[in-house]
């Protein structure tokens, strides 16, 4: 009698807190082929800024601050390796506590769990200011965004593939001379 596929090869899952573009299932579906299952979450102590240039958010760690997202679970080794080449070199990836505040968690107690989580590697990148809007930028890059994250995962598996960040500026730097012309 064999042993079960999943004894043979084991595999650890993980938990990622989003907050910015990948809070759009269109865009999880394109990186990782599925939307995993996934609950509110809130991470204290952060705050998600805008960056002058770029349509994505990033987060930082800022006193009495707060990020809501969501928790992405049961992510594979693999999917967390397209996760990082997609998040790519201007984020980290570091273990945080996060408390889910979906309809899950009793009125008053909010359940922490530990997750995955990406922070902006520059902690003082004169860029950041305010604050990164979900909805306005589901209204206005969405579209164009799901077409460049297309392009990254067409070219994921090349030998010579760019990275997420060569992508991402190739294709929005095209579509400005575009909408220039």
């Amino acid at each position: 009698m064999g042993s079960s596929p999943v004894l043979q090869n084991p595999q650890s899952l993980h938990n990622v807190f989003v907050y910015g573009s990948l809070l759009a299932d269109e865009v999880v579906r394109v990186l990782l082929k599925r939307v995993p299952e996934s609950s509110p979450a809130a991470l204290d102590g952060y705050h998600r800024f805008s960056i002058k240039g770029r349509v994505y958010p990033a987060i930082l760690p800022v006193e009495n601050k707060k990020v809501t997202g969501k928790v992405l679970k049961h992510i594979t080794d693999p999917e967390l390796d397209i996760l990082d080449a997609f998040e790519d070199v201007e984020y980290e990836r570091r273990s945080v506590e996060v408390s889910l505040t979906g309809e899950e968690c009793l009125q008053d107690k909010s359940e922490k769990i530990k997750a995955h989580t990406y922070v902006w590697e520059n902690k003082n990148d004169p860029n950041l200011y305010g604050e990164w809007d979900f909805e306005e930028w589901k209204q206005v890059h969405l579209n164009d965004f799901l077409r460049m994250s297309s392009n990254f995962m067409e070219e994921l598996d090349l030998p010579d593939s760019r990275t997420r960040v060569v992508t991402y500026e190739s294709f929005f730097q095209a579509g400005d001379e575009k909408s220039m012309a």
